[in-house]
């Protein structure tokens, strides 16, 4: 008798923002573009950009201007993409 085989629908989760996308010395203008703000957390003594969209939302505007993902990696509960533009 072969084993019965069920299947189960697991909801993919839709990550909420805020998505970090840059640093204090990332390009002011795609910041802008990307309607991130830029903000310093209590206790860390450099910047950082954020944007409230989920991380898809960036990576599909991202890809808009031209910029590609070359390499994801998570980092602890982080996930980390590296991008490029020709």
């Amino acid at each position: 008798v072969p084993p019965r085989v069920t299947h189960h629908s697991v909801p993919v989760p839709q990550e909420a923002g805020p998505t970090m996308v840059g640093d204090e010395n990332s390009d002011p203008h795609l910041m802008s573009v990307l309607g991130a703000k830029k903000r310093t957390m209590l206790g860390n003594n450099f910047s950082e950009y954020y944007v409230n969209d989920a991380p898809r939302v960036v990576l599909d505007k991202l890809e808009s201007l031209g910029y590609r993902v070359v390499s994801m990696t998570g980092v602890g509960q982080t996930l980390v993409w590296c991008l490029h533009r020709e």
